[in-house]
């Protein structure tokens, strides 16, 4: 198996902070809000480029950040935790309620590069030629364009949130040049945001997109740091297909003991090691039907 060694966890004292001064200031006018936000944005933008940074480790945990935000924008009481438990411990046949759906929209959202395909098939209700229309609303700097299409989608389908939220970040994705979606716009923005307008809206994402920027650079190096412990403890790890299991980890937010590819007592096995070598967490406190993440 082959696992990063040890040392690299030194490198991670190398990765950039978000400038103190982006959280710092208070923004008054759309062109100050806009300046904070790009600074907070092109920061994120380097954190991407870290290849410390598992991308598809970060999209998961902020995927379950914007479903949950969306949830709550729909008055459904459930949070995080509730959706992980809803869609990872689903069975063949079951049903995962609304809002799982709402989950499972943002994660086929997430999981694929940005192109209409994958939207389409995160938003299945929606014609390609629709998603596409909506998507070449969007002009200018990359927060005006997703700002743009948000407000049109919301304009032509008010009770579209989750589409119009999904489609403005995959806007912003291809604006800023990023290959896959990066759920950011949901988890900073307000119910009351979702129905306002032209500056208003833009200085709203504006304001959104820096405090979920701030939050996804801390994460990115929370997620580094437990990632890079996980690698050094690796070779600790005698089961066969104990390589490819912790790759899972590295790259899903939550994973299910069922889902590793060792028969099921070895894999709990595994998941109570790891959580020994303090190298993942069990997320849902119980003692059956678990789950663990790093």
């Amino acid at each position: 198996m082959t696992i990063a060694r040890a040392d690299h966890i030194s490198d991670l004292d190398t990765l950039p902070r978000m400038p103190a001064w982006v959280t710092s200031v208070r923004a008054e006018t759309l062109e100050d809000v806009a300046f904070l936000s790009g600074a907070a944005l092109n920061h994120l933008h380097l954190m991407l480029g870290r290849e410390e940074v598992s991308h598809a480790l970060l999209r998961d945990r902020l995927t379950l950040r914007a479903a949950a935000a969306c949830v709550a924008f729909s008055g459904r009481p459930e949070r995080e935790a509730e959706l992980r438990n809803a869609v990872h411990l689903l069975r063949p046949g079951d049903l995962p309620g609304p809002a799982g759906e709402i989950y499972l929209a943002w994660r086929r959202a997430v999981e694929r590069p940005v192109s209409i395909k994958a939207l389409g098939r995160a938003l299945p209700a929606l014609e390609p030629g629709q998603i596409a229309t909506w998507l070449d609303v969007g002009r200018g700097a990359p927060v005006t364009r997703a700002a743009m299409v948000l407000e049109a989608v919301l304009r032509e389908a008010p009770r579209a949130d989750v589409a119009g939220l999904i489609l403005a970040d995959a806007a912003l994705a291809q604006a800023l040049g990023w290959d896959h979606l990066v759920p950011l716009l949901a988890p900073g923005l307000k119910r009351a945001d979702l129905r306002k307008q032209c500056d208003e809206l833009r200085f709203a994402c504006h304001r959104a997109l820096i405090s979920s920027a701030v939050e996804a650079v801390r994460l990115s190096t929370d997620l580094a740091r437990r990632a890079a412990h996980l690698k050094a403890v690796a070779p600790k790890l005698r089961a066969k297909g104990a390589g490819d299991a912790v790759e899972m980890f590295l790259n899903r937010d939550a994973v299910a003991p069922s889902a590793l590819p060792l028969p099921d007592r070895a894999a709990r096995r595994l998941c109570d090691r790891l959580v020994d070598l303090g190298a993942v967490r069990e997320l849902t406190g119980r003692d059956t039907f678990r789950l663990y993440g790093v």
